[in-house]
């Protein structure tokens, strides 16, 4: 039980941090709270990994390709946050997680991978769920801008190309916690480096009513990875996948008790909702 349980916790706990980052919006920006997560993210997993017993021998090969991966990752919470900021959490977070759809398009076309039922069962799963939740998106979002999408697809593909190198440098040392950790401070960098550049428009905001929702956003975010990693420790994929996969749902139920205010939610949402985890679920079933 020790897998399903924590591949549960880790589904709560991206959920969680979903729906707070969006209560951080309403006095910050998503540069603001991809900032804040990074830091929170390299604190919190370096004590960890010393707590563990410190830096442990990695093979080169995985370090570098978990270095690639890092100067990706601040532009894929920032896209993602972005995403929530403009289409609201359901939404964003379901069409975030519908990156398996890609993966398995991309062994198709490229690693010549035969396209199971499962898979095709899926992919068409995701398909149908995508259309359900974009979905007359142009009346169900206030000042909503078909834009807007360019952020949820961003983080979908950027996604489809971190995991697939993540999996590699496992397959080269399998030291989960150290490149887990190793991603922070990489991350930070590569954040400080575009936050001085001319390409950078949004700048940090600070406001103290802020605070509260984008620590324990960014707390929650690091506390799935560190979730995910004993999730995927104790069982087998096959049991953590699909568990792990229902971020959506329990995003979705979580934005209907605590972001009344903020964001509507309407059949569609649900039905899309659902249609993207189950093709998520039949995905990571795949043998």
């Amino acid at each position: 039980m020790t897998a399903q349980l924590f591949a549960l916790l880790t589904a709560f706990a991206f959920a969680s941090s979903n729906v707070l980052v969006k209560r951080g919006f309403r006095y910050s920006t998503p540069m603001t709270a991809t900032f804040v997560s990074l830091v929170i993210h390299t604190i919190v997993l370096w004590t960890a990994l010393f707590a563990a017993g410190g830096i442990p021998r990695v093979a080169l090969a995985g370090v570098i390709a978990i270095a690639f991966t890092s100067l990706l990752q601040p532009g894929i919470r920032h896209f993602h946050y972005t995403g929530i900021h403009k289409l609201g959490t359901s939404r964003a977070v379901t069409l975030r997680n519908s990156y398996p759809f890609m993966t398995v398009i991309a062994g198709i076309l490229f690693l010549g991978e035969p396209l199971t039922f499962l898979g095709t069962l899926g992919t068409v799963l995701i398909v149908a769920g995508i259309i359900l939740t974009s979905w007359r998106i142009d009346q169900n979002v206030p000042s909503f801008r078909w834009a807007y999408l360019f952020y949820p697809i961003a983080t979908v593909l950027l996604t489809t190309i971190v995991h697939p190198l993540r999996r590699y440098a496992l397959l080269q040392s399998d030291e989960p916690l150290f490149f887990a950790a190793f991603v922070g401070p990489v991350s930070l960098l590569s954040f400080a480096a575009f936050y001085i550049s001319p390409a950078c428009k949004e700048k940090l905001v600070w406001d103290r009513l802020a605070f509260w929702p984008l620590v324990l956003s960014g707390l929650c975010e690091t506390m799935a990875v560190l979730f995910m990693l004993i999730a995927f420790a104790s069982g087998p994929i096959f049991i953590v996948s699909p568990i792990a996969a229902t971020v959506p749902i329990w995003t979705m139920l979580f934005a209907v008790i605590f972001l009344r205010e903020l964001e509507s939610i309407n059949l569609l949402t649900i039905l899309g909702t659902i249609a993207v985890v189950a093709g998520v679920v039949a995905i990571s079933l795949v043998k």
